[in-house]
């Protein structure tokens, strides 16, 4: 548990001791007074007494005015004897104050404790603040966030009722590359929300993605499977969809990968992948030998981002076939691991090229350029067409970090000009 709930927890056990205990401690001072009270009253009335018997002997008073003057004395006596000290209990002697007392505080602080973790919810606090900590995580601290994510899957585990807790677990083993991990926290989201078909549809999409980058983009039997759980519930999926079509682009199935991509554009046109979709879509009719519709032949860029001109290095410009796949990406500057901010998909016969890296190309809009100053932009040839990098594979970095701006300044150039070697 939390120091802060210990805090709040002793402040209010202590306000409800001090609600049992003041009457037990305080309420001997008032009977005490009350106490005295009613002996120098009684003391009055023996005194007056005694002077209305001498002067009733000394015949200054006869027998009626006596009787009626005795009577008077006997009834202000009873009024000055308070009603509440004729029906209300007193606890008397030390020895009982004490025991309540003692008693009090033994069992007040035990029941508190026990009655909040049988029926308290304090599972909940602890997955929200650890919640809360991972949120406001730099990306950079790689060792925090492992540490963080771990406290947080304890914590689901033992309350798995939480899923909003579960996807940010899955975000968060996703920006620490660990994709079994990341798929696994899916499908418990998707357990979590089996109530909903269409939040259920999108966390089995989510962990066939998370299994489609551990696998390197191979399209194995378990992300197969988990895209066919997402189509079952909702068959627009937009990542599954987007699975499906990367698949087909890279068995050269160009109409089908048309298709689904194009389909994400229809139920889906605020997308955050919106811009890099639209990419695939227009190489795939190139690929066609076919002019791409109106509708993505072009796409106006908006918002903060970056322009950079990417060109390869002449020695290498004989050794990269035409068809090869080219990645563009761009990362926060100083973090390492992670999905990118952004990615563009291009050929190599494009080059050299001119883009602008933009929210389009985001691939989560938990994670876009336009959040950071400063990213560093890295281009590839993939000869495999996988998005991780791969012996053989050709690639270049900007020099320095690129600042985020919403201009149009001038391209910052990006060669590639090195082969990745094992």
């Amino acid at each position: 548990m939390t120091d802060t709930f210990w805090i709040a927890a002793t402040v209010l056990i202590i306000l409800a001791l001090s609600f049992v205990l003041y009457p037990v401690f305080f309420h001997r001072l008032g009977a005490r007074k009350q106490t005295d009270l009613k002996n120098q009253n009684l003391m009055a009335y023996r005194s007056r007494m005694k002077e209305l018997d001498s002067e009733y002997e000394a015949g200054i008073l006869d027998d009626e005015n006596y009787r009626q003057l005795k009577e008077e004395l006997a009834g202000s006596m009873l009024d000055d004897v308070p009603e509440q000290e004729q029906v209300r209990p007193v606890i008397s002697g030390r020895r009982s104050a004490m025991a309540v007392a003692l008693v009090s505080i033994l069992l007040i602080p035990a029941a508190t404790v026990y009655l909040y973790e049988r029926w308290g919810a304090m599972d909940r606090v602890e997955q929200f603040i650890t919640m809360q900590e991972m949120g406001a995580t730099d990306g950079s601290r790689q060792a925090q966030m492992i540490e963080l994510s771990g406290q947080l899957r304890e914590r689901l585990e033992a309350s798995p009722d939480n899923p909003e807790g579960w996807a940010m677990l899955g975000r968060t083993y996703m920006r620490l590359e660990q994709y079994d991990d990341a798929a696994w926290a899916f499908r418990q989201l998707a357990d979590s929300v089996n109530d909903d078909d269409r939040a259920e549809a999108v966390a089995y999409g989510l962990s066939a993605q998370a299994l489609f980058f551990g696998s390197q983009g191979a399209m194995t039997q378990e992300v197969t499977a988990a895209i066919e759980q997402a189509r079952q519930l909702n068959p627009d999926e937009v990542n599954a969809l987007g699975l499906l079509g990367i698949n087909a682009f890279s068995q050269q199935n160009y109409r089908e990968a048309i298709e689904y991509w194009e389909r994400i554009e229809t139920v889906a046109p605020d997308h955050p992948q919106i811009g890099s979709i639209r990419d695939g879509i227009r190489e795939a009719y190139t690929r066609l030998g076919e002019e791409p519709p109106a509708s993505v032949a072009e796409a106006e860029a908006s918002g903060a981002g970056v322009t950079v001109r990417v060109t390869l290095a002449e020695d290498l410009r004989d050794q990269v076939p035409a068809d090869t796949t080219l990645f563009l990406f761009a990362r926060e500057a100083n973090v390492r691991q992670g999905p990118p901010l952004a990615v563009a998909r291009l050929t190599a016969d494009q080059l050299p090229v001119e883009i602008r890296l933009d929210d389009r190309y985001a691939m989560s809009p938990q994670a876009t350029i336009s959040s950071v100053d400063e990213v560093v932009v890295t281009a590839r040839l993939s000869r495999s067409g996988s998005v991780s990098a791969k012996a053989g594979d050709w690639q270049g970095s900007t020099d320095l970090p690129i600042a985020v701006n919403e201009g149009q300044d001038a391209p910052v150039a990006v060669v590639i000009d090195q082969q990745l070697i094992d």
